[in-house]
């Protein structure tokens, strides 16, 4: 399975990208494969500031739907805009073309997330 080194990961299965003080999110391989085919991205969010921990929208597969967490407190200011018209694009790259937000990050990125070593520990890889 795909984890790659350079991000962080939440127990949530959510990745983390973070450059200056912008993270990118999206879900990892593990996640995309535990839901299966992705048929909706929701992100109602788009300018409101959030918690770590903290709901931003929620992605819908054929088998169910799950709520997206903040990885980091900050303000969400992007949407891939590209999810509304293609989903599936999740499952195809989850790392890349897959991202779903950015957020402007409000503080210093937080002790609970884990390293792609860590990660891989915590879905049995």
């Amino acid at each position: 399975m795909n984890i790659p080194e350079e991000l962080k990961y939440t127990k949530d299965h959510e990745w983390v990208k973070v450059d200056g003080d912008i993270a990118t999110v999206g879900i990892t391989e593990f996640a995309q494969r535990e839901l299966g085919d992705i048929v909706y991205v929701e992100v109602e969010t788009i300018g409101e500031t959030l918690e770590k921990g903290e709901v931003f929208g929620t992605v819908e597969a054929v088998k169910t739907v799950s709520d997206l967490f903040m990885p980091v407190s900050g303000e969400v200011t992007e949407l891939n805009e590209e999810l509304e018209s293609s989903p599936e694009i999740v499952n195809e790259d989850p790392y890349g073309k897959g991202w779903m937000i950015t957020i402007k990050l409000t503080e210093g990125l937080p002790d609970d997330l884990l390293s792609a070593e860590a990660y891989a520990e915590l879905i049995g890889e």
